[in-house]
């Protein structure tokens, strides 16, 4: 991959900032010393599943996928680097320090814009996000549901009694919960998304019980990842493109949306949910939507993504509230409601790995501090779900960023484990969402 100039900005190499923005939701991003060094993966792995796949950044400096503004003072003006285009292609931008200059190339020079905003670096960033929304065609946000979430108590053992007892324990606690929404665990495979995990005996009956409680049902899926276990890839290995990594103790692959058949089945799977009776779509690991590989069509991989998150909105209609998360930042713009923002939460500030792509507090208060602002332009910021059970580190660290921060609001303990703290804590975050307006450093 050959890097061409575009610019040399003199800096203060003292107190000058860059910000590189991530490829996708998990990737860590936010304004950095001019001096330093980007975000790497630890686990060789991890390029393709929470970086952007094919393309690692340099051992020196920065790499900003489609956007990358340098600061040369703290609080001056900010000249920023963007994609023409952004929703088609996404040019890599790299930024490196030599003495008090910094070297900004790219791969696609042709298809980088420079422009310059008045500072400091988060305002500059805003600005260039009302622009980038406006030509997206990005509508009025919708103000976002509340949500209890099973993620990150029961992880992938989530069982329907399990779903239903917090449904029953939301309700007694009277927690302003307008969605119960079902994690990774209720379906038999990765890509088998008709068949439900024997945790689960039907999954429209437990949605119509969430109803019966007047409360709203939501449902997890990562709707472009296949795994080697499932019937999908048994059956349809000319549905695969690409290669997504290894999770869940298998190897994953990509789904190829453009296939006719891999389209139908899509289609198929959200109709189907949808006539269950869920409306709340959390949409996980969508970087698989947009791997390398050859397609049926011939598309580009952002071409394919934005084809099957189009197919997705077609298939359930304009009213179900859409979260990505996993998913290519810039070309989700104008297809999602609400855009996780950063890697998982966990009860352990430090994952200790030195990837701040690995769950843990400390990274996802990192980026979502680092992209906040995004909310009210691109979508409805998601910090993650708020946790604060007693073993939850620093529990009330992490309710000040997600309440500082964000706009989806989440709750995903098991409620009858909050302690009198927790318990108020939970309720005062889910009774003050804040509008989906722009935020303001």
């Amino acid at each position: 991959m050959i890097f061409h100039p575009i610019a040399d900005i003199p800096v203060d190499p003292a107190h000058g900032l860059v910000h590189a923005h991530g490829w996708q939701s998990w990737t860590p991003t936010t304004a950095l010393p001019v001096g330093g060094r980007g975000f790497r993966p630890v686990e060789p792995i991890m390029q393709t599943m929470r970086y952007r796949p094919g393309l690692p950044a340099p051992d020196d400096g920065f790499q900003g996928e489609g956007l990358l503004a340098v600061a040369p003072e703290p609080d001056g003006p900010v000249r920023l680097f963007a994609a023409r285009d952004g929703l088609a292609k996404v040019p890599a931008i790299r930024a490196r320090l030599v003495g008090d200059q910094m070297l900004i190339t790219a791969d696609e020079p042709d298809e980088v814009v420079e422009k310059t905003f008045a500072g400091p670096i988060d305002v500059a960033l805003g600005a260039w996000a009302d622009g980038f929304a406006a030509g997206a065609g990005t509508g009025p946000l919708r103000r976002p549901p509340t949500v209890w979430c099973s993620w990150y108590h029961y992880y992938e053992d989530v069982t329907e009694d399990d779903v239903l007892e917090n449904l029953r324990t939301v309700g007694e606690r009277d927690l302003s919960v307008d969605v119960i929404q079902i994690d990774d665990g209720w379906q038999a495979e990765i890509g088998d998304w008709l068949t439900p995990s024997g945790r689960f005996s039907s999954i429209p009956e437990t949605a119509g019980r969430i109803h019966a409680e007047g409360r709203r049902a939501g449902l997890w899926l990562s709707p472009f990842l296949v795994g080697a276990r499932s019937e999908i890839a048994r059956r349809h290995p000319e549905w695969l493109v690409g290669d997504a990594g290894h999770n869940w103790n298998q190897d994953l692959r990509g789904l190829d949306v453009t296939h006719p058949g891999a389209s139908a089945y899509l289609r198929e799977v959200f109709q189907t949910l949808r006539g269950w009776g869920f409306d709340y779509f959390k949409l996980d690991f969508l970087y698989a939507g947009a791997l390398a590989g050859q397609r049926h069509s011939g598309a580009s991989p952002i071409a394919a993504y934005r084809e099957g998150m189009a197919l997705i909105r077609e298939a359930v209609g304009p009213q179900p509230y859409l979260l990505g998360s996993g998913a290519p930042i810039l070309p989700s713009v104008g297809l999602v409601d609400a855009m996780r923002v950063s890697p998982d939460i966990a009860a352990g500030y430090d994952a200790g790995t030195g990837d701040l792509s690995d769950p843990s507090q400390q990274a996802a208060a990192l980026s979502t501090a680092g992209r906040s602002w995004q909310h009210g332009r691109l979508w409805v910021n998601d910090p993650d779900c708020l946790i604060v059970r007693p073993a939850v580190q620093r529990r009330e660290q992490w309710t000040a960023t997600v309440e500082r921060y964000g706009g989806l609001r989440a709750t995903s303990d098991r409620i009858a484990d909050l302690d009198d703290w927790g318990l108020e804590t939970t309720r005062r975050v889910l009774s003050s969402v804040p509008p989906p307006t722009p935020f303001t450093p």
